[in-house]
């Protein structure tokens, strides 16, 4: 990945990037290319899955589910190889990924996390538009319970593609412009008000 000559950030790279998917999902293979977008996102491809699959819901506003369950299962599957690549080869491949988006300053806070909320932070960013793909390879560095991590993941990511599909389901194509302008905002608050949820239990309890 060192020898990139554009950076994960560049403009050029990730409009080529989003051109090539857009065209390959629009083929006879799009559920499998949505598939493996949503498992190469999850632990090292700069594309969020989210902008493919509301392409393909507002296309097809009848398979809206279906294809969130796909997004679903191929992100958890990438985070259970993110996984993998910190538990396994953290110094190396792992190391390199946080090092290509320039992440290496927050690896270490988000470290200070797992040792804080050990997986249960991994629902935070699985949900939200925290680099998802930082979460799972530091999972696995920390060697947090895989069982765990994937059931976490699997709720996060499954509320995360949902949400978008049955927003267009319901509301239609018009719906679009609202998830593009609203949608990283209203799953910060959603985490917000979870938080405070288990705070107030906490309290009661």
């Amino acid at each position: 990945m060192a020898g990139v000559s554009e950076t994960v950030g560049s403009p050029g790279l990730i409009r080529r990037l989003y051109d090539v998917c857009m065209e390959w999902i629009s083929g006879r293979h799009g559920e499998w290319i949505l598939f493996l977008i949503a498992f190469v996102e999850s632990s090292f491809f700069p594309l969020p899955p989210d902008v493919f699959l509301i392409a393909m819901c507002v296309a097809i506003p009848t398979k809206s589910f279906r294809y969130a369950a796909i997004c679903s299962v191929g992100s958890v599957l990438g985070g259970a190889l993110g996984y993998g690549l910190g538990f396994w080869f953290m110094d190396g491949i792992g190391m390199s990924i946080v090092d290509w988006y320039g992440l290496t300053e927050r690896y270490d806070l988000v470290q200070q996390y797992f040792k804080e909320y050990d997986v249960w932070i991994v629902g935070t960013a699985g949900f939200t538009p925290i680099p998802y793909k930082l979460f799972t390879i530091t999972a696995g560095f920390v060697h947090s319970n895989f069982i765990t991590f994937m059931a976490v993941s699997l709720v996060a990511r499954a509320a995360r593609f949902f949400l978008v599909a049955g927003l267009i389901w319901k509301f239609g194509p018009q719906i679009k412009t609202f998830i593009d302008r609203y949608f990283n905002i209203l799953s910060i608050a959603f985490v917000v008000l979870l938080a405070a949820g288990f705070f107030l239990i906490k309290i009661v309890l």
